[in-house]
C-alpha cells in the first residue's frame, strides 16, 4: 500500500481553528467562488430544456457562503452543505446579513443541510444529487480516481459537476523559498490540469471542459503570507511534514530567499487555479481502467435462464 500524501485528521484541525475567521482572510477564494458561481448561468439556458435542480451539493462548504447563493437561485431545492471541520458548519448555521442570506429572514425559507463528512465517503444515496458544486476544496484530497468515482455515484444521469481546485503552480515561491531552508516539504504538491481532467475521463464523465487561471496576491513580509495561510487553514497538511515548529534560523533563509522576488507591490504569491466542468454518464457507463473499459452491471439486470 503506497503511503498517504495529507493527513486528514490535519486538514479538519486546521480548518476547525480558522473557522471563526475564514471569511475575513479568504479574499482570493471568494474571488474563485464567484466566478465558479457565475458559471451556473449555464443551467438556467432555455435552449437546455433542463428542470430546475431538486438536490444540490456544496462540497467543502467552509462557512456557506456558496449555499446561500445556490439555495437563493433555486429556492425548492434541497442544498446540503457538506464540510469536513464541524466549526465551519457552525459558522454557516449563525451567518447573516449576507446578500445572498435573505431567507435568514424568512422562518419559512428552505434553508441549506449541513452535514459534517469527509468528500471521499459521501454519505448520500446513488443518483441523488443533480449539481455537485466544490469550489478549492478538493487540493486536499489525493485520489482524485476514488473521489470522482464517488462523485459519479450520488451524481444523477446529467447531473453536473462544477469544481475548481489549485494546480501545483500554486504558492510556487513559498516552496522554492522552504526549500532552501530545509528537505522537509511546506507545500503541497497538487494535480496539475492534464491529470485532473484525465481523472474526469477515467470515472466516466462527459464533455469535461477545463480552464487554468494564474492569479497573484502580495504581501509585505513572509510572515504577513504565513498568517494569512493559517488563517484560511491553509497549513501544512502533508503527512510528511516536519512535525515541529519551523526554527527562528530556518525561517530566516526561507525569508531571505523569498526576498529575490520582491517586486513593486511586494512579495507575490501565485495561485493557479483549475475550474472543471462535466456531466455525469448514464449508469452503467464503463469506467476506463489503462487500456481496459469496466462496465459494472446490477445482478438483477442479468436474466439468468434455469432449467
Amino acid at each position: 500500500m503506497s503511503a498517504r500524501l495529507f493527513d486528514a485528521k490535519q486538514v479538519r484541525r486546521a480548518f476547525s481553528r480558522s473557522a471563526a475567521g475564514y471569511d475575513a482572510a479568504a479574499r482570493l477564494q471568494h474571488a474563485v467562488e464567484a466566478r465558479l458561481l457565475e458559471s451556473l448561468d449555464y443551467l438556467d439556458d432555455p435552449a437546455l430544456k433542463r428542470e430546475a435542480p431538486r438536490r444540490v451539493l456544496d462540497l467543502g462548504c467552509g462557512t456557506g457562503r456558496a449555499s446561500l447563493a445556490m439555495q437563493a437561485r433555486w429556492p425548492k431545492a434541497q442544498v446540503v452543505s457538506l464540510d469536513l471541520a464541524l466549526p465551519m458548519l457552525q459558522q454557516a448555521r449563525v451567518a447573516s446579513g449576507r446578500p445572498a442570506g435573505a431567507w435568514l429572514s424568512n422562518p419559512f425559507a428552505r434553508k441549506p443541510v449541513p452535514v459534517c463528512a469527509d468528500a471521499r465517503a459521501l454519505p448520500l444515496a446513488e443518483a441523488s444529487v443533480d449539481v455537485l458544486f466544490s469550489n478549492l476544496c478538493l487540493q486536499w484530497v489525493e485520489d482524485l480516481d476514488a473521489l470522482f468515482a464517488g462523485f459519479r455515484r450520488v451524481l444523477k444521469p446529467h447531473g453536473l459537476l462544477l469544481v475548481s481546485t489549485f494546480g501545483p503552480e500554486t504558492l510556487w515561491e513559498l516552496r522554492e523559498a522552504f526549500a532552501r531552508a530545509d528537505a522537509a516539504p511546506h507545500v503541497s504538491p497538487f494535480a496539475d490540469i492534464a491529470g485532473f481532467g484525465d481523472a474526469l475521463v477515467r470515472a466516466g464523465f462527459h464533455q469535461p471542459v477545463l480552464d487554468r487561471e494564474e492569479l497573484t496576491t502580495h504581501y509585505p513580509d513572509l510572515a504577513s503570507l504565513m498568517r494569512e495561510l493559517r488563517a484560511i487553514g491553509a497549513t501544512n497538511a502533508l503527512a510528511s511534514r516536519r512535525h515541529t515548529l519551523t526554527g527562528r534560523a530556518r525561517f530566516t533563509v526561507a525569508a531571505d530567499a523569498y526576498e529575490t522576488h520582491r517586486d513593486g507591490a511586494g512579495l507575490p504569491a501565485t495561485w493557479e487555479t483549475i475550474t472543471a466542468m462535466a456531466w455525469a454518464p448514464e449508469a452503467g457507463t464503463p469506467l476506463r481502467e489503462g487500456d481496459v473499459e469496466v462496465a459494472s452491471i446490477p445482478l438483477s439486470r442479468i436474466p439468468i435462464r434455469r432449467r
